[in-house]
């Protein structure tokens, strides 16, 4: 199956971080304020600042998104400028979306 995992820059300057089968509805309900996220309703999203697309299994998916939200905002500032840099965190092959 595939999954992306995104990066949401929100409105207080942050990285929102996450994953989904169906990015353009996903990024739509952050926007609306329809998704189940509580961050995204407080902060709404100003763009979706990266996202990849992986043909892996959830597991994999969520061991991923982990390890994006353990990193810095130095390091997330940094795969947003260049998000072939991912390549560094993991050995999986992903496409990028943006």
């Amino acid at each position: 199956m595939t999954y992306y995992l995104y990066m949401l820059e929100c409105s207080n300057n942050s990285f929102y971080i996450g994953y989904t089968t169906d990015i353009k509805r996903r990024y739509q309900e952050h926007c609306e304020g329809s998704a189940k996220c509580k961050y995204t309703r407080s902060f709404p999203p100003q763009k979706l600042a990266a996202c990849w697309a992986f043909d892996i299994d959830l597991g994999e998916i969520l061991s991923l998104e982990k390890r994006l939200k353990q990193l810095t905002r130095v390091e997330k500032e940094s795969l947003v400028e260049q998000p072939n840099s991912l390549k560094a965190l993991t050995d999986q092959e992903f496409k990028l979306f943006i």
